[in-house]
């Protein structure tokens, strides 16, 4: 397991359409291994393959990391949402960024899990936000696209 670089904003592959994933193999383990590595050591809730370089629909996803217990999902995709939530939202491939994000309060998904066994997750406030957030990067977009009004340096929101 390793940790891998991040790709930060103007890294065009953040701006590429994922591949599905139609086999599981060696290589695409120990990305996930890699990954959540990678996310745990950013401190992040969620991180996908495209942020590590990788063009793949894949994500990983941990909202409670002291309980650690990651979600994988493999070609992700939101089957039913509702409610709304506003609030500030960052990005481990916008580092030191936070901006005022609205979204789904609740979000149902479907994908596959590590041992491609197909997986129908329900997540609500910020699990339902790392959903929308995650599966995003995979279309080739960053949250960035949806703040409200501007970005702020999260030094600035310290201050406070």
């Amino acid at each position: 397991m390793a940790i891998r670089n991040i790709r930060t904003m103007g890294d065009a592959v953040l701006n590429k359409t994922a591949k599905t994933i139609t086999e599981m193999n060696d290589r695409t383990q120990e990305l996930i291994d890699d990954m959540l590595d990678t996310m745990y050591e950013a401190q992040g809730v969620g991180l996908a393959a495209p942020q590590v370089g990788i063009l793949k629909r894949l994500v990983v996803i941990d909202v409670s990391p002291e309980a650690n217990e990651p979600i994988v999902l493999i070609n992700p995709e939101i089957i039913e949402v509702s409610g709304e939530q506003t609030g500030d939202e960052g990005c481990l491939s916008v580092p030191g960024k936070v901006g005022v994000v609205t979204r789904p309060n609740y979000v149902k998904v479907k994908a596959l899990d590590r041992n491609m066994e197909e997986r129908i997750l329900e997540g609500e406030g910020l699990l339902a936000r790392a959903f929308c957030h995650e599966i995003d990067h995979l279309d080739g977009h960053l949250y960035v696209e949806k703040v409200e009004g501007k970005l702020y340096n999260t030094s600035d929101l310290e201050e406070e």
